[in-house]
């Protein structure tokens, strides 16, 4: 019953998610869908735990209502040796990524 309802939400947006943004490495985590924010709540520890266990710097947890496109997004401009050049009318400077 719990899986037709989730799979209900799925299809109008209304599903409930642990969003989850990470410093180092620099990524965007969505565990879900949940039923209820207190649902979504309860579980976010275990999802820290293990993030931290593997490493992970710079949590920082949101739980909203939402349906994610991609359940992991790697930031690949962290890894970059890419450097930019901004050129500005107040201060020019070079951005490194």
């Amino acid at each position: 019953m719990k899986e037709r309802l989730v799979n209900l939400l799925n299809l109008s947006s209304l599903d409930w998610w642990v969003k989850i943004f990470t410093a180092n490495p620099r990524c965007t985590y969505y565990f879900g869908p949940f039923l209820t924010s207190e649902e979504a709540r309860s579980a976010e520890a275990g999802y820290i735990e293990d993030l931290k266990d593997e490493g992970t710097q710079g949590i920082q947890v949101f739980i909203e209502q939402s349906k994610p496109v991609e359940l992991t997004i790697y930031d690949e401009l962290e890894n970059s040796s890419d450097t930019r050049v901004v050129n500005s009318a107040f201060s020019p400077r070079a951005l490194s990524f």
